[in-house]
């Protein structure tokens, strides 16, 4: 069934809140800003990318934008076409698949790892995850997975397992494509209750528990990505392969 929250789509000004501050280095802000348009819908597959017109939009010199658009092409999200310009690209079915693979390898045993000896500030701090992601739930779907990736970040994080986290977050850009969408059109309840059950494992001390637990929560999306393709297929690439068994 249809969830019935309502997409944002792109020219909505609820979503014209990304801007420059200067407390911050540029570059990494416009990749930041791009990535999330991207993320979420604001910017299609297949719309041109200008770097003159992203400069002059936020006020910064044509270089930042240069190279967060090269960043971007290498996480996929860009497509370079020499003499041509730059493009939104589709979603990549595969991409998708294999970021989620190499996110339950990870993250299974960072679930596992923390789960031996969990501290209380460690756990009160994921309780509070958890609770603000409630709030999130209905209505806000930028704040609702900035929480999500928070959450698994603070796993990594209590595991001092940070490169596995930087692997994480390089290969995790078309994944959060299909998690946007899929807030739209399933309860967030599930996801909440996955997340619940990671932590009583984790609380229990229960390492093996705790990497099930995890291993379950990031299978989700191979349940639910055929509904979404199937609902969505202008922006995918090569949407039947997502439809296979």
């Amino acid at each position: 069934m249809t969830h019935k929250r309502k997409e944002r789509l792109m020219g909505d000004p609820e979503q014209n809140d990304w801007e420059i501050t200067q407390d911050q280095a540029v570059g990494p802000q416009i990749h930041r800003i791009i990535r999330e348009r991207i993320v979420c819908t604001d910017l299609l597959p297949g719309v041109r990318l200008s770097e003159a017109e992203l400069a002059k939009t936020y006020n910064v010199s044509r270089q930042p934008v240069r190279e967060a658009f090269i960043k971007l092409a290498d996480e996929g999200l860009l497509e370079v076409r020499p003499q041509r310009g730059t493009y939104v690209r589709k979603i990549s079915v595969a991409a998708v698949l294999d970021a989620r693979f190499v996110r339950e390898a990870i993250e299974a045993d960072i679930a596992r790892f923390v789960a031996k000896e969990p501290d209380d500030a460690f756990l009160a701090q994921l309780e509070q995850l958890i609770a603000d992601q409630r709030k999130a739930m209905e209505g806000d779907a930028r704040s609702f997975l900035k929480l999500d990736h928070d959450f698994h970040r603070c796993l990594a994080e209590a595991a001092g397992k940070n490169y596995a986290w930087k692997v994480v977050e390089d290969v995790r850009a078309q994944l959060d494509r299909v998690r946007y969408l899929s807030y739209f059109q399933f309860p967030m309840n599930e996801i909440i209750e996955q997340h619940i059950r990671i932590v009583a494992a984790i609380t229990s001390r229960d390492p093996e528990t705790a990497s099930a637990a995890m291993r379950e929560h990031l299978r989700e999306i191979l349940h639910t990505l055929p509904d979404i393709a199937r609902s969505r297929t202008e922006l995918f690439d090569n949407a039947n392969s997502a439809l296979s068994p």
